[in-house]
Parts: structure tokens; C-alpha cells; sequence
């Protein structure tokens, strides 16, 4: 009872926004394995570690994040933040969390050919193992608290079949629709369940605000850089619309940037193609991946300045959306009709994670056996030993060194 009071107090309590920062940055510097890894990463720091929010509580976010377009796992955070410590939470979230990536990036922008190869290959295997992992973790922990009846595990498998049969991004944000309207008719929401508050400390105007600059700014760059075609405008165009209207994470944006940054002559093929590469080897959002581009320009602005550019105006999006449709989320899932879509919400949630966990994680990451051992090896330290993801992190890199060498041996 006392440990259950406790987790109520901290999902309700606020934090300093330098708290907010180091929490974020510390997963900046570790979170290796894309969108779904980092939210089996948030998940084991905020819900299970830190307590700062309930389960119910993160998946009600993840599954809005999903909705969204751009990276959800950056929106997760930026929610996150701003739900603890205000708008200068979600600022200090998104800068933890993204300038360690953004500053690789940008450095290997600088330094391409210099930096080329000197990551040995089975330790960025040993990475993608580590990803396994993490969402396996994540989807035990989820699934036991949010699947834990008939109805809702069969919900959950259905959700996962679906998504894999049918990969498209639009599956996702469709299913999470189905989940809640199966839920609304057939679940039931317990009348004395509690759950913690996501209350953000933000007034319905601001937020209101938000969703018209979000808007405005969607219809008018375009227009704005077709009348004053500066090339600081028109970058910001490119990435801003990249930004607002991609859907399915941070690999679906980069043939879209590709689009745009390769046919005017910006950024070579090539030098895009290893860009992309480098991206996969950093931890962080893949979004990131924009401040590569911003530096390796081969017209002004360039360097440093093109990389802010480009960086800022890829996630603005994301900031905009999460303040301006957050604040009213957080009102709508305390309704007990919008609690019981919810339950459904929860468990296609959980489907998606199932779906994930196979293609692109498991698909991407175990070739052979030696794969698995060391993939169950991290699980078992994550899940049982309670070890922090970053040791898994740095362990499962050197097994899969160590599986390289013993190969080539």
C-alpha cells in the first residue's frame, strides 16, 4: 500500500526542469535502437524507475504520439517534460534527449571521410541485439499491465497480425482507432480504478495557440519561400513540412528528405547515403539525422548554422502538436466513456509493440544463433537482474564484437 502511495505522489508531483534535462540527456547518450527501443528505454526510467507516471498513463501517450505525425518517441518525451515541469520541461526534454545525437552528426559532417569505418561492425550488430532486448522488456511489462484478461491479450494479437500483414504507416494510427472503438463497445472500465494524473501545467489558450501556429506556419512557409526564396527560408520549409506531415517514425522521413535535399544539389547521393549510415550508429532520435544534412550543405548556410536550421525546423512540428493537442488529451482519457476506448487503445498498443518486436527490430537484428544467445543474455539482465539499460547497452556492443572475431577466427 505504501509503495502504491508512493507511485500516486510521484506521478503527481512536478520537477525541477534541470531534473527534466539530466534524466533526458543521460537517455540521449544511451537510448541506441530507434523510435521503439527508446520507448521500451522511457518506459523503464519513467514508469518503472522513476515513477513519474503509471502505465496506463504512458501507454494513453504513446498511443496519442502514434496519432501524431513526426517521431514519436521524441513527442513521447516531449510530453513527458512537459507534463512535469511546464514548457521549459519539454524544452529541457527535447535538448537532453536530442543534442548528444545532434552533436555526432553534426561532428561526422564535419569529419566524414575521417570517421568512416572506425566503428567496428559487430558492435554495431551488438547494438541491434540490444534493441531486441529492450522491446521485449518492454512489451512483458506492458502486456502483464495492460493485457491482462481474454479479451484484451486477443485484442493485442489481432493488432499485431494486422500490422505486420499490412505495413503501411497508416495501418498503425488505424488500428489504435479500431482498438479504441472495440473498446467503447465491448470493454468495461473499472468504476474505482485510479490513474495517475498527466495534468500539463498549461493553459487551454496556449495550447490553442499552438495548433493554429502549426497551421499557419504548414500552409505558409511554402508560400513564403516561393516569394522570398532565401535559402534559409527554403530550408526551413523542406524540414518544417518533412516534420509536419510524415507519419510512421524516423525512417519513413528519410526518403522525403532524400526528395528534398538530393535533386537541387544540396547534398550528394552518396554523401546522404553515408550520412544515413552514421545515423543508425548514434543513440537518439533518427531525426537527427537533419542536422547531418544542415552541415554537409553545399550551399549557405552550411556547417554549425545549417545544422541548427534544419534541426529546429524538423522537430518544431512536433512541438507544436504535443502542446497544442496534450493539454486537452489529458482532460478527455478522466471521461469514463474515453476511459473505457482506452482499454482498447491500451491493448492495440501493445499489438504494435508485438508487431515492432519482430519486423524491424527482430528481422533487423538476430542472424544466427549466437544473435539470440546474446539478445536472451540481455533480456535476462534487463528483466531479472534489474542491470541499467546503458551496461546492456555497452555489454550486448561488446558481445557482438566478440561474435565477429570469434567468426572470423
Amino acid at each position: 500500500m505504501a509503495c502504491e502511495a508512493e507511485h500516486v505522489s510521484n506521478a503527481f508531483s512536478r520537477q525541477p526542469t534541470i531534473t527534466v534535462f539530466l534524466a533526458f540527456l543521460r537517455l540521449g547518450l544511451t537510448s541506441f535502437g530507434g523510435p521503439i527501443a527508446h520507448l521500451g528505454y522511457f518506459r523503464d526510467v519513467f514508469v518503472v524507475r522513476r515513477r513519474w507516471l503509471d502505465e496506463a498513463a504512458y501507454a494513453d501517450l504513446v498511443a496519442l504520439c502514434q496519432f501524431l505525425p513526426g517521431p514519436a518517441s521524441s513527442q513521447v518525451g516531449i510530453g513527458i517534460g512537459l507534463a512535469k515541469a511546464g514548457l521549459s520541461g519539454a524544452i529541457a526534454a527535447w535538448i537532453g534527449f536530442t543534442l548528444p545525437s545532434a552533436l555526432a552528426l553534426t561532428a561526422f559532417g564535419y569529419g566524414m571521410v575521417a570517421l568512416a569505418g572506425s566503428t567496428p561492425h559487430g558492435s554495431l550488430q551488438g547494438l541491434k541485439v540490444a534493441a531486441v532486448a529492450i522491446v521485449a522488456q518492454a512489451l512483458w511489462g506492458m502486456g502483464r499491465a495492460l493485457c491482462p484478461d481474454t479479451p484484451r491479450i486477443t485484442l493485442a494479437v489481432i493488432a499485431a497480425i494486422v500490422v505486420l500483414a499490412l505495413p503501411a504507416p497508416l495501418t498503425q494510427a488505424s488500428v489504435i482507432m479500431a482498438g479504441g472503438l472495440i473498446g467503447l463497445a465491448g470493454l468495461r472500465a473499472d468504476p474505482q480504478q485510479g490513474f495517475a494524473s498527466f495534468d500539463v501545467p498549461l493553459p487551454t489558450s496556449a495550447a490553442f495557440a499552438a495548433l493554429v501556429a502549426f497551421v499557419v506556419l504548414l500552409i505558409g512557409l511554402p508560400l513564403a519561400a516561393a516569394a522570398w526564396p532565401v535559402q534559409s527560408l527554403v530550408l526551413v520549409d523542406s524540414f518544417y513540412r518533412a516534420g509536419a506531415l510524415v507519419f510512421g517514425g524516423g525512417h519513413v522521413v528519410l526518403p522525403l528528405l532524400q526528395a528534398e535535399v538530393v535533386p537541387p544539389g544540396w547534398v550528394s547521393n552518396d554523401a546522404f547515403l553515408a550520412g544515413y549510415g552514421a545515423a543508425q550508429a548514434v543513440p537518439g532520435p533518427l531525426f537527427t539525422f537533419a542536422a547531418y544534412l544542415g552541415t554537409v550543405m553545399s550551399e549557405l548556410p552550411n556547417g554549425w548554422l545549417g545544422a541548427l536550421i534544419c534541426l529546429l525546423a524538423i522537430f518544431l512540428p512536433s512541438f507544436l502538436l504535443v502542446i497544442g493537442v496534450l493539454p486537452f488529451w489529458s482532460r478527455l482519457r478522466q471521461i469514463r466513456t474515453v476511459r473505457r476506448a482506452l482499454l482498447g487503445v491500451n491493448a492495440a498498443v501493445v499489438g504494435l509493440l508485438l508487431a515492432a518486436l519482430y519486423d524491424p527490430v527482430w528481422t533487423s537484428a538476430i542472424r544466427s544463433a549466437a544473435d539470440f544467445a546474446l539478445a536472451l543474455g540481455a533480456f535476462t539482465l534487463l528483466t531479472f537482474w534489474r542491470t541499467p539499460p546503458w551496461l546492456v547497452v555497452a555489454l550486448a556492443a561488446a558481445g557482438g564484437w566478440g561474435i565477429e572475431l570469434a567468426q572470423l577466427t
